[in-house]
């Protein structure tokens, strides 16, 4: 792939060096995933993802706590107080915690005194309500895991959209590029014939009026190939800006560059999906993925507001102890214990009230986005399912005109040649037949695009 990659681009460099140069559309597209700084930007979505779940891991990292203060006034130190611990959270919201503690000085607050070898303290506490289902770190969590696999579905979604609209861009370059050419090799034909015309004029075999019909055809002509060459310009320059190299300098399509020869197109027969699998496609989508993780995220709200509805009831319960010879461990008794209870519950709960029906609303909000998302997106895909078909239909209708117009054309010229035609009938004849072809070019992008259109709504594009 690297060294197909290093040849297109040389080739785009260099293009100077040959007299035409093929990009396939599979080398294009090639290069737009290789290279394209929207793809690169797409990618950094998951790594975002990624880093918002370590993130919210981070609440529950153990935290070591150290403590220190000394208070000298006036010669005499007032007290002196040290403090140093380990603070372990845990899922269900029981928070583990021990440490070490030594205070002393005359002027020290009783309740904070610990013997002179300072005192021991290890327990847990734990939400008996409010929290013990489902608390913030625990929802952040539950969110930024979400995230990140909406971050992947988003990705998808952008790669398949920056392919569309690079596909769409470059058959539109393949119809301007052989109309052009179409419309080239008309013009350069009716020069050809003014000047057989103007000869034929001079020896007496024609009359002179038949000059000036030609002329008209080659000002007509050339003028229409004008329009075709600057849409051809135009739309090489739209191509262009969807050819990065790997180091994420703008690439240039030359004026030698062209599409792929209408020899090497495949022709795939579409057949239409059945319900069952269309609804398949469609659970699979990720714009539809990315409507139910929203609603999973949302739903996480909705259980952490209706926990803020419960009472804060928190537990906890420490042994403390002296420990000896640097033991904790030594003599210790239950007896010796801190024991706290912490109840608080607003009166009304008008706030968790609101928060909480505000939360069951944006719910359900969602979930009319995901219903009406499903029949958009079914109905998109039978839309361009149908688009394909007719695509088919055209494509091989007007491969037929052509083939029908030529013969046409090739008989009245046959008889202009022996002089049972007129030079009118003749142009006119031609016509016919240039406009059967740029039709047939046409019908061919449009078919390229309608699947492209189809493969995007079915987002399989990558």
């Amino acid at each position: 792939m690297k060294k197909t990659l290093l040849f297109v681009y040389l080739c785009l460099f260099f293009h100077s060096c040959w007299s035409q140069t093929i990009l396939s559309y599979e080398q294009f597209q090639a290069i737009v995933i290789s290279n394209h700084p929207l793809i690169k930007q797409a990618g950094l979505k998951p790594i975002m993802g990624e880093n918002q779940v370590l993130k919210a891991k981070g609440a529950f990292d153990p935290k070591v706590l150290t403590e220190f203060a000394n208070k000298n006034f006036d010669g005499t130190r007032n007290f002196q107080k040290f403090n140093a611990g380990l603070t372990i959270p845990t899922w269900y919201g029981i928070q583990v915690k021990t440490g070490f503690e030594s205070n002393s000085g005359p002027y020290l607050n009783p309740e904070l005194k610990t013997p002179a070898g300072g005192l021991f303290y290890g327990g847990l506490s734990l939400n008996l309500a409010q929290g013990m289902m489902i608390d913030q770190r625990r929802a952040e969590l539950f969110k930024a895991k979400i995230n990140l696999e909406s971050s992947n579905q988003e990705k998808k979604l952008r790669m398949n959209e920056l392919i569309y609209e690079s596909g769409y861009a470059y058959w539109n370059w393949f119809l301007a590029h052989y109309s052009a050419q179409i419309l080239s090799d008309a013009y350069l034909l009716s020069l050809d014939r003014l000047k057989g015309v103007q000869t034929s004029a001079e020896l007496g075999d024609r009359p002179f009026i038949d000059t000036v019909e030609a002329g008209i055809q080659v000002q007509n002509r050339k003028s229409m190939y004008l329009n075709y060459q600057t849409d051809l310009q135009n739309n090489r320059w739209k191509v262009s800006t969807y050819l990065w190299s790997e180091i994420q300098d703008p690439l240039e399509l030359g004026e030698s560059s062209m599409p792929t020869s209408l020899d090497s197109i495949s022709w795939t027969i579409i057949n239409l999906l059945t319900d069952q699998a269309l609804d398949s496609a469609v659970q699979q989508h990720p714009y539809l993925n990315i409507n139910e993780l929203k609603i999973e995220s949302l739903e996480i709200d909705q259980k952490l507001k209706r926990e803020q509805l419960k009472p804060n009831l928190n537990l906890s319960y420490h042994v403390i102890n002296e420990p000896l010879n640097y033991n904790p461990l030594t003599n210790i008794s239950p007896n010796n214990n801190k024991i706290g209870v912490q109840f608080d519950m607003p009166l009304f709960l008008r706030k968790e009230r609101g928060d909480y029906a505000l939360a069951q609303l944006k719910v359900q909000e969602e979930q009319f986005n995901l219903q009406s998302n499903t029949v958009y997106l079914k109905a998109k895909i039978k839309q361009a399912q149908n688009d394909v078909l007719n695509a088919q239909n055209q494509v091989q209708i007007y491969q037929q005109t052509v083939l029908d117009s030529k013969r046409l054309f090739d008989a009245e010229k046959q008889m202009f040649d022996h002089g049972e035609s007129s030079l009118f009938l003749v142009n006119a004849r031609e016509m016919t037949y240039i406009q059967a072809k740029l039709k047939c070019i046409e019908s061919i992008s449009k078919y390229q695009q309608a699947l492209l259109t189809l493969k995007f709504s079915l987002a399989t594009l990558y």
